[in-house]
């Protein structure tokens, strides 16, 4: 049995609390917000009727003496969250992103290592089922090796809140699973990026709605991204549209069902080389899949074997470091180098 903590029972704890409770073997013994109310009334709405409810995530600690610790928290808090859980010998498992800062990204991740306790990101995107498939596609060089990556994302939620006053609002808020998706795919290795953010006219965030951004990921290989908060009509899947294109072929995903590949053959037609369908082989038994339970599946099983989950954060900060490395180009007008991020 896993014993485990949430704090941070705002909106997005429902997604967590759905998913946990369709994983045997783990309970929820405690609940922390800062709002006692809320608390409750997540407690109440997920039948927790034996949860301890709080506002100190410590003295809830204290008291339930858990496994692991779920943080669902704002980004700002999130240090402080991961500290106190590490402190009190737990697991943690946290919402995107890994930090609000490079600065404080590192001292989370060094501050696992420190505690020699498994913590990861919930970065969803993985763990879709198209993501997987083109990554084993890819690596199996049916058509070569990934040159060029390109992601459209084009939406427009009118979220209401806090999204719409923040700066930096596509790319720190949701940039990164189209990053990490890309990185993962191709299996990248971030270098560099040019970034540009702009205000359209129709828009109705405060700074950052939209932008565009071009990223060196190593070993010839270039992802260019062009995005938007604001974008009404023609709207794009929630895990963008993709064109990637490898040494012999090209792969397109429409981000829901429609995935295609086409690879090169050897005759020319006038100007161009032939091209035919090639099939995407289904997922593999082996492939994770299943968004946030996936993720807390995976996080279990890390924690009862002693191995490492796939998105643990010693991973996650080099798809943190391209959102960061965006922002920083897009405030100084010019291209960032991404210096290595610890790895495992």
């Amino acid at each position: 049995m896993m014993n485990v903590v949430l704090v941070g029972c705002g909106a997005m704890s429902k997604a967590w609390l759905d998913a946990a409770r369709q994983v045997a073997g783990l309970a929820i013994v405690g609940l922390v917000d800062l709002d006692a109310e809320r608390a409750r009334a997540r407690a109440r709405e997920y039948e927790l009727a034996g949860a301890v409810i709080g506002t100190s995530l410590d003295a809830v600690l204290d008291q339930t003496r858990p496994d692991a610790v779920f943080d669902v928290v704002v980004p700002a808090a999130r240090r402080d969250v991961a500290l106190s859980a590490f402190a009190h010998h737990c697991h943690l498992l946290t919402e995107k992103p890994l930090a609000d800062s490079p600065d404080n990204a590192r001292a989370i991740v060094e501050a696992a290592r420190r505690a020699k306790r498994v913590h990861a990101v919930i970065q969803n995107r993985r763990y879709v089922g198209n993501v997987r498939r083109i990554r084993r596609f890819l690596e199996s060089g049916a058509i070569g090796a990934a040159t060029s990556i390109h992601a459209d994302f084009f939406v427009a939620p009118h979220f209401g809140g806090f999204r719409e006053e923040m700066r930096h609002v596509l790319l720190l808020d949701m940039a990164i699973h189209t990053f990490d998706a890309a990185r993962y795919m191709v299996a990248g290795e971030p270098a560099g990026v040019y970034c540009q953010e702009w205000e359209p006219a129709n828009s109705w965030y405060r700074q950052g709605s939209s932008a565009t951004a071009s990223f060196d990921l190593g070993g010839g290989k270039l992802f260019t991204y062009a995005g938007s908060w604001c974008a009404a009509g023609f709207r794009t899947s929630w895990d963008s549209t993709w064109r990637i294109v490898a040494e012999r072929g090209s792969i397109v995903w429409d981000g829901e069902d429609g995935l295609k590949a086409e690879i090169v053959q050897p005759v020319r037609e006038g100007l161009f080389d032939r091209t035919e369908p090639i099939a995407v082989p289904s997922l593999d038994p082996a492939d994770r899949v299943g968004g946030h339970l996936g993720i807390i599946q995976d996080f279990v099983r890390a924690v009862e074997t002693g191995t490492e989950p796939e998105t643990r954060g010693s991973d996650n900060i080099k798809s943190l470091a391209m959102v960061f490395a965006a922002i920083e180009s897009a405030e100084t007008g010019r291209r960032v180098a991404i210096a290595a991020q610890e790895g495992s």
